[in-house]
């Protein structure tokens, strides 16, 4: 298959030519040429266009509209106030957000000084002042950021833009939406807004942002400029979107990859037949997936980082698994099955925001090598949009339950014309996913299962006995997590997350939960008990095997939180002792004409049921035909005048059935038939 870079002109060809200090950026980054999607959107965004691109990840798309923004309001006839804002730029998360307000700034930070700065409001075309001068910068001001912060306020963000000046806001719905219409609105003015743009614009619906989206662009002028930008949108959903945001005329701009697959020599020729295929993903990417056990998928991820990190010399790896609590739980685990020298990292939803930073840009900064490579565990937070540099790997450790995020997962390597490997684990019937993938022009092929040593074993449909090496990473694993309790409940709340998850996956006519193999992911996660849950009822646990433990004296490695469980447990052994004493007091002080009317009761009872037993037995009923003879032997009853003995026991054997169900609790029934 031949696959090759694509270049789509010298950024000299525009219609438009851009400002100098703009192109000197440009090819300061090293892109010395334009990419499809930004040859064929910069000159209509430019020319008062609004946009719908979709373009494959790392194809270039941020700077397809951070070059016409900046080109816009460098060309305005005047300048905008302090308190005007001249373009809005909406990102479905904080950690995109940064990233694009981190290009932004370094192209404004890259003006020359000698740029007319923003009208004061001490009056138009007034000289700033030393302070203004300060916060604006060389020209233009830098833009501002709006993000949920320990740091910062939706006030605080207010006093920001008023002492900098900021033309372009960068943000995510929720704090864009309060900086413009909640505690902005009477200092914030739109009314010179030149450009409106949406980027990951389906994410943006997925997360229901369309409620917050809708009144902003309600808030906005009609007048402006509208970009909607995506790797993954369907017809349906630009249709939806065009009509809900209300773009005028909108170009639709679809940028693909195309391979050329060669299917060998015809028949009694030398002639070699090519096949053009379109594809949804980098074109330098290659895309493997690997059929395995669950109970061998932490085996499998373990060995393919030493083994890429070792044999193809790869530093930089993404991990992606279903759940937040997945995340927690094996960033925790991990660092005792792979070499001391593996870098990990953690980045997902549930972490507070400084804490998200910090992990992303330690991630991206860590000088990493062959010999010392990093890997980022992350959930789809760490999917879409963001351009971590030199990612060689990405490994889909669970897929994803939104089947768009496949490809935006495998587009964080082979960005920007380089190369990269991408893998899936999947077990099971989970192989029919492939087919789902080539129907959405993903394609993906099969990577033979790693062996311990490194090598292939030989290509099979699906492995059927498991791996030797599993009950050491369980062994393994169970030692680590015996250390602290804390541990052991991430270990539940992370099983438990990932069964929820998966029983909702839109693909459910591939991803079964009955289907599943619980007990083998429940290995490999390492469990010390399986959790008591509904999906856990009926499954075959011959194959389970818990750690020998003294749960009474498993304590937390916190003592807060030790002794917060021991005041627990006191509490629930007195709630216990007082219960039981209270219902032997109740049986003690019974009167004695109740005790004998109650045993009475008992042995009618026992009579009954021995007598059903007994008459079962002389029919030699098998239980497939228990039903018929109970029938026929209520008939011979009525007949001897002991239907109401029989109706008692049929009544006591829907009463068990409903216990059986739930419907009834165990003391109710007690009451009625406990003695038997």
């Amino acid at each position: 298959m031949s696959q090759s870079a694509a270049f789509a002109g010298l950024w000299s060809s525009l219609p438009t030519p851009l400002t100098p200090w703009v192109l000197d950026v440009i090819q300061s980054l090293g892109h010395t040429q334009m990419t499809p999607v930004q040859a064929s959107t910069i000159p209509l965004f430019m020319q008062h266009k609004d946009v719908v691109v979709e373009a494959v990840t790392g194809s270039g798309k941020t700077l397809a509209f951070v070059i016409p923004i900046l080109e816009r309001l460098i060309r305005r006839d005047a300048r905008l106030r302090r308190n005007e804002v001249g373009a809005l730029v909406i990102s479905p998360t904080r950690e995109l957000a940064t990233q694009i307000h981190s290009v932004f700034s370094l192209f404004l930070n890259a003006q020359p000084d000698n740029s007319t700065s923003k009208e004061s409001e001490n009056g138009e075309g007034s000289p700033p002042s030393p302070a203004d001068t300060e916060c604006l910068g060389a020209g233009f001001p830098l833009p501002l950021l709006l993000i949920s912060s320990d740091k910062s306020s939706p006030a605080q963000d207010i006093q920001r833009f008023l002492s900098t000046g900021a033309d372009i806001i960068i943000g995510t719905p929720g704090r864009m939406e309060e900086f413009l219409i909640g505690k902005g609105k009477t200092v914030v003015s739109v009314k010179e807004l030149e450009v409106l743009v949406l980027d990951e614009a389906d994410r943006l619906l997925d997360l229901g942002f369309q409620a917050a989206l809708t009144r902003i662009i309600t808030h906005i002028p009609k007048q402006r400029r509208t970009g909607l930008f995506s790797a993954t949108m369907t017809d349906a959903d630009a249709l939806s979107e065009l009509v809900r945001v209300g773009l005028r005329n909108p170009a639709r701009i679809v940028v693909k990859v195309q391979s050329k697959r060669t299917n060998g020599t015809k028949s009694g020729t030398l002639q070699e037949t090519q096949v053009i295929e379109e594809r949804r993903i980098p074109a330098g990417l290659q895309n493997f997936y690997i059929n395995c056990l669950p109970s061998e998928k932490l085996v499998q991820l373990t060995r393919i980082i030493k083994q890429e990190s070792s044999s193809h010399h790869a530093p930089h790896f993404i991990v992606y698994f279903a759940t937040c609590a997945c995340v927690d739980y094996f960033y925790r685990i991990l660092s005792t099955l792979l070499p001391s020298n593996v870098q990990l990292h953690s980045l997902h939803g549930h972490l507070p925001p400084a804490a998200r930073t910090r992990a992303l840009s330690a991630f991206s900064s860590t000088l990493s090598s062959s010999s010392s490579p990093s890997v980022l565990l992350a959930t789809d937070v760490a999917a879409r949009g963001l351009d971590i540099p030199h990612v060689d790997v990405v490994v889909q450790f669970d897929p994803p339950s939104d089947s768009k995020a496949f490809s935006h997962r495998c587009g964080r390597t082979a960005r920007a014309g380089r190369n990269g490997k991408a893998y899936a684990l999947l077990v099971g019937r989970e192989i029919e996913y492939i087919d789902f993938l080539s129907v959405r022009k993903i394609p993906i092929k099969q990577h033979p299962y790693i062996l311990a040593d490194g090598s292939k074993a030989p290509e099979t449909d699906y492995p059927s006995t498991e791996d030797d090496v599993v009950n050491t990473f369980i062994s393994q694993i169970r030692q680590t997590v015996m250390t602290d309790r804390a541990l052991h409940d991430k270990a539940v709340k992370a099983f438990v997350s990932f069964v929820r998850a998966y029983s909702k996956h839109e693909a459910s006519y591939i991803f079964r939960i009955k289907d599943l193999d619980l007990i083998g992911v429940a290995k490999s996660f390492g469990l010390l008990r399986l959790p008591r849950m509904p999906e856990l009822k009926d499954r075959d646990k011959s194959r389970w095997e818990g750690a020998e433990l003294d749960w009474d004296s498993y304590c937390y490695a916190d003592k807060a939180q030790e002794a917060k469980r021991i005041e627990e447990d006191s509490k629930k052994a007195v709630v216990k002792h007082d219960s039981e004493t209270r219902a032997a007091k109740r049986k003690r002080n019974a009167a004695w004409s109740q005790k004998a009317d109650d045993k009475e009761d008992k042995d009618k009872r026992r009579t009954q049921k021995a007598r059903k037993r007994q008459w079962l037995k002389s029919q030699n009923v098998v239980s497939g035909d228990a039903k018929g003879a109970l029938q026929t032997g209520r008939a011979k009853l009525e007949e001897s005048g002991g239907e109401d003995d029989w109706d008692e026991l049929a009544r006591e054997e829907r009463l068990a059935k409903k216990l059986r169900k739930g419907a009834v609790s165990q003391k109710e029934f007690d009451q009625e038939f406990g003695d038997l």
